[in-house]
């Protein structure tokens, strides 16, 4: 009577124990979601894992902004895309972008991490992609953008204190022609035609750029298609299929 009496007793225990252990795995997932916008998604019927990584606000470089600011810092990102990549339950990579710009070099350490993922990756264009969002955007095996969203191209600005010498207006030079050169290889634009868009005296008043809404992404060559999740989604789970057979 005794051990059965135990036995009824553990029961509870162990049924206890379960709700608590899924009651943390829940709060990691949202504390995940609060703190760096990411999350896996894994009820699919498919039963394939997907990664959802948010790039929004402005992405931080080496130095830390304002505590009011809204960020995506590259140095969280980096260590999770490596994990992604060497993690054989993940079988795609969703990415969804809601960007001011920001930091050059952490931008394109994390669009030239996206582009070398060995598994399939689709990039979805909220608000808007700019500056340094938009080769971020093109990282991605295909890009969506939704009918409202936008992206803007223009030269690459520096803070602080500028030397008026030839070798720093080389040094811009080469700059944005990594930048250039990156979006062209992983879009549909030529590099003559988006260094136009970049250098465009026409659309911004007092500055130089271009700023694209929607459509004009995919007419220009630097977004594959208008669309939104729904879209998105369903072009990632059509390239893992293709990717698994």
């Amino acid at each position: 009577m005794k051990s059965e009496n135990q036995q009824e007793y553990s029961k509870p225990s162990n049924g206890a124990e379960e709700k608590k252990i899924e009651k943390e795995v829940e709060e990691k997932k949202d504390e995940q979601i609060e703190e760096y916008g990411q999350m896996t998604l894994e009820d699919h019927p498919g039963k394939k894992k997907i990664y959802l990584l948010t790039i929004i606000g402005e992405v931080e470089g080496h130095e830390n902004l304002s505590g009011s600011s809204k960020t995506t810092k590259y140095d969280h990102i980096l260590p999770k895309l490596a994990e992604i990549e060497d993690d054989q339950t993940i079988k795609g990579l969703l990415v969804l972008l809601n960007t001011s710009g920001g930091d050059v070099d952490a931008g394109l350490a994390i669009a030239e991490m996206i582009a070398s993922l060995s598994i399939p990756t689709v990039s979805l264009v909220l608000g808007g992609s700019h500056s340094i969002g938009v080769p971020l955007a093109v990282s991605a095996d295909y890009s969506f953008i939704v009918p409202t969203g936008t992206m803007m191209i223009h030269p690459v600005r520096m803070t602080g204190m500028i030397i008026g010498a030839s070798q720093t207006y080389d040094y811009f030079e080469m700059i944005q022609d990594r930048i250039l050169s990156f979006v062209s290889s992983h879009a549909k634009i030529a590099y003559d035609q988006l260094k136009r868009l970049m250098l465009n005296t026409e659309m911004l008043t007092r500055d130089l750029g271009t700023v694209l809404v929607g459509s004009e992404t995919v007419k220009e060559g630097l977004i594959d298609e208008v669309g939104g999740i729904k879209e998105a989604l369903k072009k990632l789970y059509q390239m893992m299929e293709e990717e698994s057979c």
